[in-house]
């Protein structure tokens, strides 16, 4: 059983009912003699909750256990900040779909108590990591737990560029991108792109090419350990953007390369004893599911 004695507290910003929820679980965790911190950036906006604060990086780094409240961004958003620092984190959802933030507010203090008694399943999930380089030096970086995306940006014109798996080149593309997703981002954008769905466990990436130019390209699921590199043709007249879970972006010109591959460090997502990836899929995608009802 681990010994979860100091909890971070993440939230979403700009609701309240996730702050009703956050109270909910300070006071929950007073009962139980645990020391919640809360991220400085949900702090600021509860005037007099006098509870320790923190940065979500510094949380890896001083917290047993971490809780999101919030939708599936808030979760995505706060991986790619703890992920290096191997803290466990639990998604309480305060969103619209909640593949990640699993807890449902009505069973927050049973699910939760049950998790600090030890009484949980653990998945690590891999992230991505990108960088931009520019005549051969980056440009910028980023890390994405979902997806990264290729895509024209503000511009509605198509996009080219090369393909390379491994030092292996694959194709030439004409096309409005290219998302590259991990298991747990492909039930999200690659998932609405025609991508199939993977099995968090699953070491592998799906590489699905949005609105290709030929009827013949079709997602690929390639080895999770590969590296990608994307070489976008001197020939194009729009400067993309990468996106990393729609939050990070960075701007790419004609002749960038893209280089892509996974992060040494996995996020710890912690879910209940009752958790069920397929349950999880038939409620959130609405399967099996007769008209009408």
């Amino acid at each position: 059983m681990d010994n979860f004695r100091n909890i971070g507290l993440i939230g979403r910003l700009g609701s309240t009912k996730v702050i009703d929820t956050l109270k909910n679980l300070i006071r929950f965790l007073d009962e139980q003699g645990l020391t919640p911190i809360l991220d400085e950036r949900i702090a600021g906006v509860m005037p007099g909750h006098r509870q320790q604060t923190s940065t979500q990086k510094l949380m890896g780094e001083i917290c047993d256990l971490v809780i999101v409240v919030g939708g599936d961004g808030s979760l995505l958003g706060a991986a790619r900040n703890l992920a290096q620092s191997n803290v466990p984190v639990l998604g309480v959802n305060r969103g619209s779909l909640g593949f990640l933030t699993d807890i449902s507010p009505s069973e927050i203090e049973q699910k939760v108590a049950e998790v600090l008694e030890g009484k949980y399943t653990v998945d690590r999930r891999f992230l991505i990591d990108v960088v931009v380089k520019r005549n051969g030096e980056p440009i910028g970086e980023s890390t994405g737990l979902n997806e990264c995306v290729l895509h024209p940006g503000k511009s509605a014109r198509m996009i080219q560029f090369e393909l390379y798996i491994e030092g292996q080149f694959v194709y030439t593309q004409r096309s409005d991108g290219l998302i590259v997703a991990t298991p747990t981002g492909s039930t999200a954008y690659a998932l609405s792109g025609g991508g199939p769905i993977m099995h968090p466990r699953l070491d592998a990436l799906v590489l699905v090419p949005m609105f290709p130019h030929t009827l013949s390209s079709r997602p690929i699921v390639v080895d999770g350990n590969s590296e990608l590199k994307l070489v976008i043709s001197d020939n194009n007249e729009t400067y993309p953007t990468i996106s990393c879970d729609g939050q990070k972006h960075i701007n790419c010109a004609p002749g960038d390369t893209i280089t892509i591959h996974k992060k040494p460090h996995k996020l710890k997502l912690l879910h209940p004893l009752s958790h069920n990836f397929y349950q999880t899929c038939r409620e959130k995608l609405g399967w099996a599911t007769k008209l009408g009802d």
